[in-house]
């Protein structure tokens, strides 16, 4: 079974989308996206969690990445595929 990906996100985030292009392109077919613009208490659960403010928040299974550059750096330095393909 291949990790999960979670997503904090809004409705309308440039980067959000940009996150969910990378991820697709590397053969995730599921995000679980958790809207912080949409879900009570979201925006501040995400803070809780993070101790970050901004969206995208990504977490592969336990792994919290961080935002999409975070996340590119890592597709950048090689560890993304492998990380999704952990079990």
């Amino acid at each position: 079974m291949k990790n999960i990906v979670k997503m904090y996100c809004t409705a309308f985030c440039p980067y959000c989308v940009r996150a969910e292009r990378l991820l697709n392109a590397k053969g995730v077919k599921s995000i679980e996206k958790i809207f912080v613009d949409r879900t009570p208490n979201g925006f501040e659960d995400m803070i809780e969690l993070t101790n970050r403010r901004t969206v995208p928040q990504i977490y592969i299974g336990e792994q919290h990445i961080g935002g999409y550059d975070d996340l590119a750096a890592l597709d950048r330095r090689g560890g993304l595929e492998p990380l999704l393909a952990a079990n």
